[in-house]
């Protein structure tokens, strides 16, 4: 049986203590954060399989990390609000919350909500776990990948690069979202990070730099992954 890894997000110790205690006792694997920033670099390391999230943190309004996770993702989100107007629950659903639970929760109602999300997850997410092309396929939960049916060996941010663009074939993505994504808002402007990461992604897809038939450079804008070759 899956071991779901869950991710608590919030600034107040006392409640990282007491669902750390009910997730493991419902045999679910606790990851914690206390800020915006934390809980990014746990999403990259362990690719959660849910959120709960508090909106209130110190590093600024927890709707941001909704938003990075919705810029890649259709991991379930559990908000925790002490907000309880109706216009502020809408505004949290339409931006990419799964549900919400209002402060102050009963545990009992918050892993009957988990489970919820999670038996979601399993009926409708999973099928979008394959990402295919005619020669490329990665399959997102174990980042493994495949060219033309043979195993790929790929990095962490070369299945990432792959991922973003053969989530919209013959589309160009832009230089600075790839860099934001790859590796943080603070290297939007490393462009040589990714023509070295292309170089070695070109060598493993026998992609020739002077005939570009997978990856397509967009000199000064960014890549796009060319489907009809």
């Amino acid at each position: 049986m899956t071991s779901y890894k869950i991710l608590v997000v919030d600034d107040e110790s006392q409640i990282h203590t007491f669902i750390r205690i009910s997730l493991a006792a419902e045999g679910f694997e606790y990851l914690g954060a206390e800020s915006i920033g934390a809980a990014k670099r746990l999403i990259e390391q362990n690719s959660p399989h849910l959120l709960i999230l508090d909106l209130g943190l110190p590093d600024g309004d927890g709707m941001d990390l909704v938003n990075f996770v919705r810029s890649t993702s259709n991991t379930p989100i559990l908000i925790l609000t002490a907000r309880d107007e109706e216009d502020e629950k809408i505004r949290l659903l339409e931006a990419g919350a799964n549900d919400y639970l209002s402060k102050p929760f009963g545990i009992r109602e918050l892993i009957v909500r988990v489970k919820v999300l999670l038996r979601d997850l399993v009926n409708t997410h999973l099928p979008a776990d394959l990402i295919e092309t005619s020669d490329i396929k990665l399959e997102i939960s174990t980042n493994q990948a495949w060219f033309q049916g043979e195993p790929l060996a790929l990095t962490k941010k070369e299945f990432a690069f792959l991922r973003m663009l053969m989530a919209t074939p013959d589309k160009l993505v832009m230089q600075e979202e790839l860099l934001a994504k790859i590796w943080g808002m603070t290297h939007t402007r490393d462009s040589h990070y990714l023509r070295i990461l292309v170089s070695q992604l070109r060598k493993k897809l026998n992609d020739n730099a002077n005939d570009q038939r997978i990856i397509k450079t967009e000199p000064g804008l960014g890549y796009r992954l060319l489907s009809d070759r």
